[in-house]
């Protein structure tokens, strides 16, 4: 039995730029393992630890996901090996395709039936890639899950939701998206970095995997409108009660 994280070789907003149309400019955006994929590491590795499996990370991406240092950003997070696919062409790919791929990875991992993955990409954040795995594999997907153990033939989940949260015990595989706060996540060290270096990185060809082309056009890009406001200012030794009122009024409370 194997444990896998499906993790994303992702380029920092933080370093991106938007020009007057919106269009946003990636070319000086540093690469990383994503955000919220660290935090489905930590707990794919603390389960693993308490079951005696390891930890296989999988990743679609373009040819740097296999370079030495997202290798080494990635596992030495606390994977034991990684599957990906390190193809510049997936830079065209949607969700769809680029899930497609990862659910060909899974399948290429004996005794897998656990998918671990985090609450969502920081590039995109479109938080579906997981429910798409899930899809392609035929397995049942839970969103904001912040804790899972093994249960019989199967896990129990336990899901944050709007009430507090809920315990689901499934048999068989699953796909789980990881909260943000399910665990903390550790900062690797000097010593992990190294080990990680050592560790197996194996690479599959997109042409040995079956993938689900689906065509997607952008149509057109708007930045969103801006809200009109009401620019009012409260004085005096009542502005406060007059701001509670001018809430009120408006609905706000």
């Amino acid at each position: 039995m194997s444990i896998v994280v499906a993790y994303k070789y992702a380029a920092n907003p933080q370093d991106t730029t938007v020009d007057a149309s919106g269009v946003v400019d990636w070319s000086r955006a540093k690469a990383a393992i994503s955000e919220y994929d660290p935090v489905a590491v930590q707990v794919g590795r603390t389960l693993a630890d308490s079951l005696g499996t390891d930890v296989v990370g999988i990743s679609v991406g373009s040819s740097a996901v296999a370079s030495s240092m997202a290798k080494k950003g990635a596992l030495s997070r606390g994977m034991d090996r990684a599957l990906v696919v390190a193809d510049d062409t997936t830079s065209t790919w949607n969700a769809t395709t680029v899930a497609s791929g990862l659910a060909g990875l899974v399948g290429k991992i004996d005794g897998a039936t656990l998918v671990l993955a985090g609450d969502s990409s920081i590039d995109e954040s479109a938080k579906i890639v997981p429910t798409l795995i899930a899809g392609f594999l035929g397995w049942p997907c839970f969103q904001e899950v912040t804790a899972i153990e093994a249960a019989g033939q199967g896990w129990a989940l336990t899901q944050s939701t709007a009430g507090g949260t809920r315990t689901i015990t499934v048999d068989g595989p699953v796909v789980a998206a990881v909260a943000t706060d399910a665990a903390p996540v550790k900062v690797p060290g000097m010593k992990d970095i190294l080990a990680a270096g050592k560790k197996p990185l194996d690479e599959v060809s997109a042409g040995d995997l079956t993938l689900t082309d689906v065509t997607l056009e952008v149509t057109g890009r708007a930045k969103p409108v801006a809200k009109a406001r009401r620019n009012e200012m409260f004085t005096g030794d009542d502005a406060a009660a007059q701001l509670v009122a001018a809430l009120r009024n408006a609905g706000a409370l």
